[in-house]
């Protein structure tokens, strides 16, 4: 399966995108509200310049307290975004989130933002596809 149908799965391809001057505080707020894990750090909003996550938020609070929330997410941000492109294989996507420890990636045509994937995305994308081939599987045993 490629990302280009796990995209295509997915209820919205809204990139949710913070300017690297939002304050953490902010980023926050967003994420709570969206009920997401993760923003893309973004002037335009289609370019990325980083990725910021609730991770990075809990890591900042226990290294240096409350005040962080004030600071600036550029200061926290993970400055080497792991994209793809659509035409990747929710296999390799995989195993580049789990070797990198991530569980958010960009989808990107070019330079340009055209979604995001999750670790829970291709779970379920892997989950479906398997569920599929297995029903094959049984209707040709089974001679239908």
């Amino acid at each position: 399966m490629l990302v280009q149908a796990i995209l295509k799965s997915k209820a919205s391809n809204e990139v949710v995108t913070v300017p690297a001057s939002a304050t953490v505080s902010e980023a926050a707020a967003i994420l709570a509200e969206k009920r997401i894990g993760t923003v893309v750090v973004s002037d335009d909003g289609k370019t990325a310049l980083g990725i910021f996550s609730e991770r990075d938020i809990v890591r900042e609070l226990a290294a240096s307290g409350s005040g962080c929330l004030t600071q600036n997410v550029s200061a926290y941000m993970t400055v080497n975004v792991v994209t793809c492109t659509v035409d990747v294989t929710a296999q390799s996507v995989l195993a580049q989130m789990t070797e990198g420890r991530f569980r958010h990636m960009p989808v990107v045509e070019g330079d340009k933002l055209i979604g995001i994937v999750t670790l829970g995305d291709v779970v379920k994308a892997q989950l479906s596809e398997l569920a599929m081939e297995k029903d094959a599987l049984e209707g040709m045993i089974m001679g239908h």
